[in-house]
């Protein structure tokens, strides 16, 4: 990155292609309807592309080429070895468009493209990557029995999976997803966010180069209420996989009911308790919190929201993480040396603005960054840090998607522990200490599916990544994402 500044990113997006088809049976193709929909530079407010808008009917053909490419078997019978060496083609195809990816998804996203090009694309790869490595290394099981039986416990591809991608890491979290759904033999259906088709699109392309089938790997950009519903209520889906908002997780589930009763896996909302102990490191755990909650421009879903600080130590808490937070540079996202772009579209960061100002008008004091004028009309908001919150503000319990940070304090270990619990999301949390005894004590008492000790938010292929309570059920990542993707089947021989 050090050779590439602002002016190469800008030469290089102006002689950029950008893919605007949805990608049914290995082809790029219109809507059926014609039908488009605009996809938008949030940081400068222009158009970049009238993309396909998919309709009930592409959904059809999509679901018609997935079920003919699972049943002729080019992909779900292909030995482990085969679709091991594919998807390896396809990492080593990503990367070697690293530009062009980072730069799709910071055209359409908003967010730095130092993150996109440093971490999204090669941690996207490295997905696809892994889970290749594991498709030759799952093993079946044999039952315990008598002599004269054997039963057999074997592992098989579900069929066609539908996934539906929201669009903070439009790549990586299409990689989760659709990595060990393939690696495990299906047909995959990709929806991406409306806001931010273009990577999907072209990682279609990738994989048609890369040698996967036809009809393995569609993509379907449009609307949730009209693509997402329709794979939602589709009978030939047999799973659906989906990452967004709480609210709409919980209509996939009416979708599934009201159909063939789909497999649906749900990653939800968030809104991640930070509990920083007394005894902890107080100068790592100021500086570390701040990325906790300002990467990405807040837009995480297990974002470090909620700051519990032990009173104590929570003004000297408070000057660390100010000065480490006003190092942040909030600027052109095509500058490589910008920490903090712009939110997903002005009508999201009009929504956190309007957070603000309600923990302002409930009584949190602002002390870090500019209080809302209600003139704004860009999507750049500037990180924010209220003091004095309480648990039951609104700052306090409902997911933002910004860069707006709660600080809450607390007395002892209980107090931090049931206001850490006291939400209805259950994704992450993080525990700041030097005491082991504690780091054990508090992590198995907090409620979330993933606790980071003295970091935030660690994430790794190696490791369950999903919630407790509404951030949702199931896993993404390691070998226990392959769970979502394959169905049991037991052999009982009599000898």
């Amino acid at each position: 990155m050090a050779a590439h500044d602002l002016s190469y990113w800008r030469d290089l997006s102006s002689r950029l292609t950008l893919p605007n088809e949805a990608f049914i049976a290995g082809q790029s193709a219109p809507a059926s309807d014609g039908q488009t929909l605009t996809t938008w530079n949030p940081a400068t407010g222009e158009a970049l592309a009238e993309v396909a808008a998919c309709s009930t009917e592409d959904v059809d053909r999509a679901a018609s080429a997935a079920r003919a490419s699972f049943e002729d078997g080019s992909w779900s019978r292909a030995a482990p070895a085969e679709r091991k060496a594919v998807l390896q083609r396809l990492v080593s195809l990503m990367m070697e468009h690293q530009e062009e990816l980072a730069l799709l998804e910071t055209l359409d996203t908003g967010k730095p493209i130092r993150d996109a090009f440093e971490l999204d694309i090669p941690g996207a790869a490295g997905c696809f990557g892994w889970y290749a490595e594991a498709i030759d290394k799952l093993y079946g099981e044999v039952a315990p029995t008598d002599g004269d039986n054997l039963a057999t416990i074997t592992r098989e591809p579900l069929g066609v999976v539908a996934a539906v991608i929201p669009w903070n890491f439009p790549l990586d979290i299409t990689a989760w997803k659709l990595a060990p759904a393939l690696a495990a033999g299906n047909s995959v259906i990709l929806k991406p966010a409306e806001q931010s088709p273009l990577t999907a699109l072209r990682l279609a392309q990738l994989a048609k180069e890369a040698g996967i089938p036809d009809g393995v790997f569609n993509v379907l950009p449009g609307h949730g209420h009209v693509t997402g519903q329709a794979l939602g209520l589709h009978d030939d889906v047999d799973c659906l996989t989906f990452t967004g908002s709480t609210a709409t997780g919980k209509r996939f589930l009416e979708y599934s009911a009201r159909s063939n009763m789909k497999q649906v896996w749900l990653e939800c909302g968030g809104k991640s308790p930070n509990l920083v102990f007394a005894d902890s490191d107080l100068e790592a755990a100021a500086k570390t919190s701040v990325q906790g909650i300002y990467f990405n421009q807040g837009e995480v879903c297990s974002a470090n929201s909620r700051i519990l600080v032990q009173r104590d130590i929570k003004d000297a808490f408070i000057e660390r993480f100010v000065a480490a937070a006003s190092q942040l540079k909030v600027g052109d996202p095509l500058d490589p040396t910008t920490d903090v772009g712009s939110l997903i579209d002005t009508d999201h960061a009009s929504k956190v603005r309007g957070y603000m100002s309600l923990g302002i008008e409930e009584g949190a004091q602002l002390v870090m960054g500019a209080a809302p004028s209600g003139e704004e009309k860009d999507a750049f908001v500037s990180p924010a840090l209220f003091n004095g919150v309480t648990p039951q503000m609104t700052i306090a319990r409902e997911e933002i998607f910004g860069p707006v940070a709660a600080l809450i304090e607390f007395a002892d270990e209980d107090e931090a522990v049931a206001i850490a619990n006291d939400s209805i999301y259950g994704l992450a949390a993080s525990v700041w200490t030097e005491n082991l005894s504690r780091a054990h004590r508090v992590s198995r008492r907090l409620q979330a599916g993933t606790v980071s000790v003295n970091t935030v938010d660690a994430i790794d292929f190696t490791t369950p990544f999903g919630g407790y309570k509404q951030s949702g059920f199931g896993r993404d990542l390691s070998l226990h994402a392959l769970d979502k993707f394959t169905q049991l089947k037991t052999t009982w021989i009599r000898l």
